[in-house]
């Protein structure tokens, strides 16, 4: 699923022998493709906006089937237990058969769903910019639960030990009762909170348009620390042996010590904006608005090579038996696999020695009692046109 796990820590133990970045094979589809693809049982499943959910042989690259929605595709697909979850500017949630590409239920949310479900212990969850978080059977598709927040859910929930984690447009990240729906506390962050939670050793990790990413306490919502960086982050961070990584509207990408918050490298990658990375064998795989995917070694942060794409890279990597598949603004999804001959290396990483404190925490207290809302927030976006290209596409990927 998105981020490779309920708790989206962004690891992929299925990542196989590291990649090169040689194009095997490209699939194009009819509009842009900011849905972040997942691979599953030798299938690569990936939205469009061309109102297409696809099903691709994860080796030819040739279609197995296509689900038209009513609308744009652009979260990233679910697949367990061979049914794919996926949501669609049309205001659903569709349960697709996996081999079959036929639909199994849809269950209609109250507003576009951008949100990329996650699913755990027999339920999907998932947000919508209706300002609701929702929790569905899996099976049977009715609901079981939902959960007002003040604003757009385009963040897609995390699961972990029994809490759903999910941010929200009204500048909270918030802790939700797995099974009962209750809310267990609420973090308040300085603006929205539209990068996707990471949750890994008791620790909850996500980014916000206040230009920082935070560590909280899981249980308590308390904050560990934070980091700032040069601008809003909207990418949704990535743990693994101990470090986090995210990128930054500042054009850079980060890797951060989990524990204390200290900055190890920072990656200069081109205009970066919204694709988040992904670990795997050592490596972080992340894509970019000058049309790259970069491969980056994860404890140094030396570029190890680059792919150059036709278009800017929202979507996320994903990665399985040694290829790595992306989508991009240029219509195509692409599998970049193996081949050191045409491999290709530019240094632009930055070392830090003693730099990126984290700043001091607040003497006031940051996570807030709990407290439903449902007060209808100001419109943070606009729904057409330019500014919903700019500003929200990155986003609407999610995912």
């Amino acid at each position: 699923m998105f981020r490779a796990n309920p708790e989206h820590t962004g690891v992929y133990d299925n990542g196989g022998i590291e990649p090169g970045n040689t194009e095997l094979w490209r699939f194009a589809t009819g509009d842009l493709v900011v849905s972040s693809p997942t691979v599953a049982n030798g299938v690569v499943y990936v939205g469009s906006e061309d109102k297409n959910l696809y099903a691709i042989d994860a080796v030819t690259g040739k279609e197995k089937w296509r689900f038209a929605a009513g609308d744009r595709v652009t979260p990233s697909p679910a697949v367990v237990n061979g049914i794919v979850y996926v949501g669609s500017e049309d205001k659903n949630l569709y349960a697709i058969d996996a081999v079959t590409g036929k639909e199994k239920w849809r269950f209609a949310t109250g507003g576009w769903v951008y949100s990329s479900a996650a699913v755990a212990n027999g339920i999907v969850y998932v947000g919508s910019v209706n300002n609701s978080l929702y929790a569905i059977d899996a099976v049977t598709g009715k609901e079981k639960w939902r959960f007002a927040t003040g604003d757009y859910v385009d963040s897609s929930p995390a699961v972990a030990n029994g809490i759903v984690y999910v941010g929200s447009g009204d500048k909270n990240l918030y802790a939700i009762d797995a099974v009962t729906g209750k809310e267990k506390w609420r973090f308040a962050t300085g603006n929205w909170v539209y990068s996707s939670p990471a949750v890994a050793n008791g620790i909850v990790y996500v980014g916000s348009g206040d230009k920082n990413l935070y560590a909280i306490d899981a249980l308590t919502g308390k904050e560990r620390w934070r980091f700032t960086a040069g601008d809003r982050v909207i990418s949704s961070p990535a743990v693994a042996n101990g470090i986090i990584f995210f990128g930054s509207r500042d054009k850079n990408l980060y890797a951060i010590d989990a524990q204390t918050g200290k900055e190890k490298w920072r990656f200069a990658a081109g205009n970066y904006e919204g694709s988040d990375p992904a670990v795997a064998n050592g490596i972080v795989y992340v894509g970019s608005e000058d049309k790259n995917l970069y491969a980056i070694d994860a404890m140094t942060g030396k570029e190890k090579w680059r792919f150059v794409t036709g278009g800017w890279v929202y979507s996320s990597p994903a990665l399985a038996n040694g290829i790595v598949y992306v989508g991009n603004e240029d219509k195509n999804l692409y599998a970049i696999g193996a081949n050191s001959s045409s491999l290709t290396t530019v240094p632009t990483t930055i070392q830090v020695t003693d730099a990126g404190s984290p700043a001091p925490l607040a003497t006031a207290a940051t996570t807030a009692p709990v407290q439903r809302t449902t007060r209808q927030s100001p419109l943070q976006y606009a729904p057409v046109g330019a500014v919903v290209l700019i500003f929200g596409i990155a986003v609407w990927k999610r995912h």
